[in-house]
C-alpha cells in the first residue's frame, strides 16, 4: 500500500506535469494571447461625458416635485418609497433632482431624440430604458450636495449631447412642475388683467359711441362756451332791438335799413334758440344727431351729463384697475421668477478626448491569464481523475478529451 502524498509533493507533481507539456502550453498561450489581443482591439470604445450640478435649497418645491414624480411613467428607473420618506421628513432637493433625472419623462424624451432603440438594438421601449440606465450614472456627494451625471456612449459627441439633454430636460421639468403660490398668483392676475383689458376697451368704446352720437366731448367746457355764446347773442339782440326802435321812429316801417336790422335780429334769435335747444326728454341716443347740431343744446346738457358721467367714470375706473393689475402682474412675474428653482451647473458636459473603456493592455493580459488558468486547471483536473478513478464515466471522458487533444495520452 502506497503512502499518502503530502501537499508539497502533490504540488511539485502538478508543476512537473505542466512542465512536461510546456511546449503545448506555450503554443496554446500564443494562440490565446493573439485571440485576447484581437478581442481587446475589436472591443468597441466607450466614452464618458459628465456634468456636475448643485440643486438650490428651495423648500417650496417639495410637494410639487413629489406630485410630478408620483405621476411619472411606470417604466421609470427607480422607486419613490425612499423619496417619499425624505420629503415627509425634511427638504431633500438632491433626492428630488436625482429622481427627476431617472424619471420616465426625461428618459423618454432622450430615447426619442437620439433614437436609442436603434442605437441599442432594442425592440421594446422598456428594454431601451433599462439599457439607457446602464449607460447613465447619477451620483450624489452627501457632503457637498453636488450631483454628478455621467453618460457613457460609443460616440463621444452623442455622449456629450445626451448629458446636455438631461440638463435641459431637468430644467424643463422644474419649470413645468413649479406650482408655487407665486405662480398661481401670476396666473390669476394674468387672467384678471386680460378681463380688465376687455372691460376697458368696452367702456372706451361705449364712451366714444355716446360722445360721437351726442357730440359730447367735455360737458363743462361745452356748457361754459354755450352760456358765453348765448350771453353774447342776447347782448347783440338787445343792441339790434334798440337800433330797430330808433330807426322805426326816424325812418318809419318801410325803410330798407330797418328791414335789414330786423333780419339780423331774427337771425340772432334763431341762433340763440338753437343754442338753448329744447327741454324735451331724450327718447334714445339718436334724438339729436350730428347732422342736426355740432354740439348738444344748452337745455340738453343736464340730461346728457348723467349718462356721460357714468360712461366717463366707468372708463376711469377701468383704467385705474388696469394700471393696478398691470403693476401686480409685473410683481407676480418677478416673484415667480425668484421662486422657480434655478439649475446651477458647476461643470458643463464636454466632448471626451480619450476613451474610458476598454484598457486594451490590461484587458489582453486579463483574458490571457484567465484562459490559461482555466486550461491548466482543467488539465490538472482531468489528470487527477485519470489517476484516482476507474469509473466508466471517467474513462469515457478521457477518451473524448484524448480525441480532442492528441497529446493527452503522451504521459
Amino acid at each position: 500500500m502506497s503512502e499518502p502524498k503530502t501537499h508539497s509533493s502533490a504540488g511539485i507533481e502538478r508543476i512537473e506535469f505542466l512542465f512536461e507539456r510546456r511546449v503545448l502550453l506555450s503554443r496554446i498561450g500564443v494562440v490565446v494571447f493573439a485571440l485576447s489581443l484581437l478581442i481587446a482591439c475589436l472591443w468597441p470604445k466607450t466614452y464618458k461625458s459628465s456634468a456636475s450640478i448643485m440643486p438650490p435649497g428651495n423648500s417650496s418645491m417639495g410637494a410639487a416635485m413629489f406630485a410630478a414624480l408620483a405621476g411619472r411613467s411606470s417604466s421609470g428607473l427607480g422607486s419613490l418609497g425612499s423619496l417619499a420618506g425624505s420629503l415627509l421628513g425634511a427638504n431633500n432637493s438632491s433626492a428630488i433632482y436625482m429622481e427627476l433625472l431617472r424619471s420616465g419623462t426625461i428618459n423618454g424624451e432622450i430615447i426619442d431624440r437620439f433614437e436609442l432603440q436603434k442605437v441599442y438594438h432594442k425592440r421594446y421601449r422598456v428594454d431601451t430604458l433599462k439599457a439607457l440606465a446602464r449607460h447613465v450614472q447619477i451620483l450624489n456627494d452627501k457632503k457637498s450636495d453636488v450631483i454628478t451625471l455621467v453618460v457613457e456612449d460609443h460616440d463621444p459627441q452623442r455622449a456629450r449631447d445626451m448629458a446636455d439633454a438631461y440638463l435641459d430636460g431637468l430644467n424643463r421639468q422644474l419649470n413645468r412642475t413649479s406650482t408655487s403660490s407665486a405662480r398661481q398668483e401670476r396666473i390669476f392676475v394674468e387672467r384678471r388683467l386680460l378681463q380688465s383689458r376687455r372691460d376697458l376697451e368696452q367702456a372706451q368704446l361705449a364712451l366714444s359711441e355716446f360722445s360721437s352720437t351726442h357730440g359730447t366731448i367735455d360737458l363743462k367746457e361745452q356748457a361754459r362756451a354755450e352760456v358765453t355764446s348765448g350771453a353774447a347773442l342776447q347782448a347783440q339782440i338787445l343792441l339790434e332791438e334798440s337800433n330797430i326802435n330808433s330807426m322805426r321812429q326816424i325812418y318809419g316801417d318801410g325803410n330798407v335799413r330797418l328791414r335789414a336790422a330786423e333780419a339780423r335780429a331774427a337771425s340772432l334769435r334763431a341762433q340763440l334758440k338753437r343754442i338753448a335747444g329744447s327741454s324735451a326728454p331724450l327718447a334714445d341716443e339718436s334724438t339729436e344727431s350730428v347732422s342736426d347740431a355740432i354740439a348738444p343744446s344748452l337745455r340738453q346738457l343736464p340730461r346728457l351729463a348723467v349718462p356721460f358721467a357714468d360712461r366717463y367714470r366707468e372708463v376711469q375706473v377701468q383704467e385705474k384697475l388696469f394700471e393696478l393689475l398691470t403693476e401686480q402682474f409685473e410683481m407676480a412675474r418677478i416673484n415667480e421668477a425668484r421662486d422657480i428653482p434655478v439649475l446651477k451647473v458647476i461643470d458643463a458636459p464636454a466632448v471626451a478626448e480619450k476613451k474610458s473603456f476598454p484598457p486594451r493592455a490590461l484587458m489582453t493580459l486579463a483574458l490571457w491569464f484567465g484562459v490559461m488558468s482555466l486550461v491548466c486547471i482543467g488539465w490538472l483536473l482531468l489528470d487527477h481523475l485519470q489517476e484516482h478513478s476507474q469509473d466508466a464515466r471517467v474513462l469515457l471522458m478521457r477518451r473524448i478529451v484524448s480525441s480532442l487533444v492528441p497529446a493527452w495520452g503522451q504521459r
